[in-house]
């Protein structure tokens, strides 16, 4: 089985979370971050939840918000006001044909820091004829990644499977290590170096490199 993170790995969420972290920071403490701080963030992992990323900018940026205020107002931005919000400017990232293919071989099973109901509003819009079960998110678990809770759960249905994690942070690969799981990577650079530094065993650009990442393990 395949178990895959979402954020930057089936989905391009440059203009959805990553800019509704921006428009929230901004909001709150009047500057404007640069994406590639947000990135450094991550990089540093423990920030999974990007609630949680925000108020913490925020914070650094000397502006204290209370949690609620900040979820509220980047709820609000990420689904707008009858337009949809920044969550329509999202983009999958697979190819016509690469997962299908996958799905032949393979069954497959998401684990993401998304809310469960927010991640499967994104599969019925982009991958429809594809089947991912379960979809654990965060509302699911008790403890977010880099906690295994949620990749745990997955496995425990599915007795005697081998499974492979597919993520794109420090906090994907430090998951995939407590769980036992072999993780493959999606980076380059200094976040790729993460990767590799926390135990993948593959590193890969996209998604749709993952066919030959897989025959190689």
């Amino acid at each position: 089985m395949i178990i895959f993170d979402m954020d930057g790995v089936l989905v391009d969420v440059t203009e959805s979370y990553r800019e509704t972290i921006v428009r929230t920071v901004q909001h709150f403490t009047g500057q404007t971050i640069a994406r590639s701080r947000i990135q450094e963030y991550k990089n540093a992992g423990g920030w999974n939840n990007d609630w949680q990323l925000s108020q913490k900018i925020a914070r650094d940026l000397g502006v204290e918000v209370e949690y609620p205020v900040v979820v509220d107002y980047f709820q609000k931005i990420f689904f707008g006001d009858g337009d949809g919000g920044l969550m329509q400017r999202e983009q999958w990232i697979a190819r016509p044909g690469v997962l299908e293919s996958l799905a032949e071989r393979y069954a497959f099973s998401i684990f993401t820091g998304r809310e469960r109901a927010e991640a499967q509003m994104t599969l019925d819009r982009f991958a429809a004829g594809l089947k991912f079960a379960p979809v654990v998110g965060a509302d699911d678990v008790q403890y977010g990644k880099p906690d295994p809770e949620g990749m745990l759960r997955i496995m425990s249905e599915f007795p005697g499977e081998r499974f492979y994690y597919i993520g794109d942070t420090v906090d994907d690969a430090r998951s995939a290590k407590l769980a036992g799981v072999p993780f493959i990577g999606i980076g380059h650079g200094d976040t790729g170096a993460l990767l590799l530094a926390e135990g993948a065993q593959a590193l890969i650009p996209s998604i749709n490199d993952l066919a030959g990442a897989l025959e190689s393990l």
